[in-house]
């Protein structure tokens, strides 16, 4: 630790709290990846924005690089401090700020949890309807770092959409209060939509004006076993087509043996190939019936082959756990994540591509994908077998994700869907993005930090 750079910082600001033992570094100095060790200067957390105002203003004074840190829920490590720079955890600026019950808006603190969200939403009569299964640890800065996007993106698109004001702090320390709540503002630049899905680079969030909306009509969770992957898009075909859907997720069987083994109930006596998990609006019997009819119109088509459908909000939600469940169900395994996207119309010939792909490269790993099927995301988990040297095996597996980078080309999608670049997608970047595109964000970072000081070494 360069200690007479954290007594700069305390004689500096000496209201400021900070934290600076071994255990305190290595909690707030890495994110859910654990590739890199945690080497931080120190854990500021600040209790205003004007504190964080003042450490970013001194940060560039003094050429300290700073992490911001939210719930550390990332998979791509955009949250790591591994090269002595000062975290910034947001954590004690959790509160909301304000209701607008004209406008429907809450403004919000960054260190918020998710959840916290959902409630004060909810004792207001609305939703804030971007949702994901970390919804109790992850934070709405973290949330809106990564665009998150999450299980209802089929109805309500990700964290972006439901945005309407941003209150931030650049990275050379100016305040900036971008959109201010506006439904219509045409004057230039967004320069709200920069900082989201920033990953801290470009400065940090000290405010946020979320949209809410009414909250949906009741529902009832359907949960498929389907018998080969063609069958996938079929299905979702005849659910879209007929159902008012809010989700349509997708897993496999492994997906579902390690959330089994985690503790959840396979409602079916057998084992499927893949399982499709869908919400859909229900408030009336005959929406109810529709659903009974897609799944014999399914049945006699030979796209599924079996189906439950909740009698219950217990069993919804023990339904949902089966896919809700299952990254937490891997993460005592310490897989390695692929997180892609492509259009929902190029899904069909991407899974087959993918799959050969998969079977060639990984034929002794297991491999556990699942994914947000409705909107073109997938998620691939690459299990370590006991034993396989860890180096070792991250090397094979990023040496398959460059193989897999071609793959996505050809179909015309994205390494990094909802997690991010942070530090473990870096050398793909340039499988999504072109030389140019790269270079004008590389100006634009520089525009909002020009000394570099924002989360350096992430994303580029």
């Amino acid at each position: 630790m360069n200690t007479s750079t954290l007594d700069a910082l305390r004689q500096a600001l000496p209201g400021l709290k900070l934290l600076s033992e071994p255990a305190d570094l290595e909690h707030y100095g890495r994110d859910w990846t654990r590739r890199w060790t945690p080497a931080p200067l120190a854990i500021a957390l600040p209790a205003t924005a004007e504190e964080i105002q003042a450490v970013v203003r001194w940060a560039n004074l003094h050429g300290v690089a700073i992490v911001p840190s939210g719930g550390r829920t990332g998979l791509s490590g955009g949250a790591v401090a591994a090269n002595g720079e000062l975290v910034v955890s947001l954590e004690r600026m959790n509160r909301v700020v304000g209701f607008d019950a004209v406008d429907r808006t809450l403004t919000v603190q960054p260190g918020i949890a998710l959840e916290a969200v959902h409630n004060a939403a909810r004792e207001r009569g609305l939703i804030y309807p971007v949702d994901f299964g970390a919804r109790g640890s992850c934070q709405i800065g973290g949330n809106i770092a990564t665009n998150a996007g999450g299980i209802r993106v089929i109805r309500y698109g990700n964290t972006r959409n439901w945005i309407a004001g941003l209150d931030v702090i650049t990275g050379s320390g100016e305040r900036l209060s971008l959109n201010r709540g506006l439904i219509k503002n045409a004057t230039g630049y967004d320069l709200r939509h920069l900082f989201i899905g920033s990953e801290g680079t470009l400065g940090i969030v000290v405010e946020a004006t979320l949209a809410l909306t009414d909250a949906p009509p009741p529902s009832q969770v359907l949960l498929f076993a389907v018998p080969h992957m063609d069958a996938l898009m079929q299905v979702f075909g005849a659910c879209r087509s007929r159902l008012t859907l809010s989700a349509f997720e997708f897993f496999t069987d492994r997906a579902l043996h390690h959330v089994v083994a985690h503790g959840a109930q396979n409602p079916f006596a057998g084992i499927s190939p893949y399982y499709v998990v869908t919400e859909f609006d229900a408030e009336q019997e005959a929406q109810q019936t529709e659903a009974l009819a897609v799944f014999e119109y399914c049945l006699e088509r030979g796209w599924v082959t079996d189906g439950v459908i909740a009698q219950s909000e217990a069993q919804a939600k023990s339904l949902w756990r089966l896919r809700e469940g299952i990254t937490e169900s891997l993460a005592p395994h310490k897989p390695y994540k692929n997180d892609i996207s492509v259009r929902i119309a190029a899904v069909p010939g991407f899974l087959h591509d993918m799959q050969a792909l998969l079977s060639r490269e990984y034929p002794d790993f297991d491999v556990v994908w699942f994914g947000h099927i409705g909107d073109g995301n997938l998620h691939i988990n690459i299990v370590k077998p006991d034993g396989y040297d860890y180096a070792a095996f991250i090397a094979e597996c990023e040496r398959v994700t460059e193989r897999l980078c071609e793959v996505l080309q050809v179909h015309g999608g994205s390494i990094s869907a909802e997690h991010g670049i942070g530090l473990v997608k870096k050398p793909y970047l340039g499988s999504a993005r072109s030389a140019e595109e790269i270079a004008l964000m590389r100006g634009i970072r520089t525009v909002f930090d020009p000394n570099g000081i924002m989360n350096p070494g992430k994303l580029f």
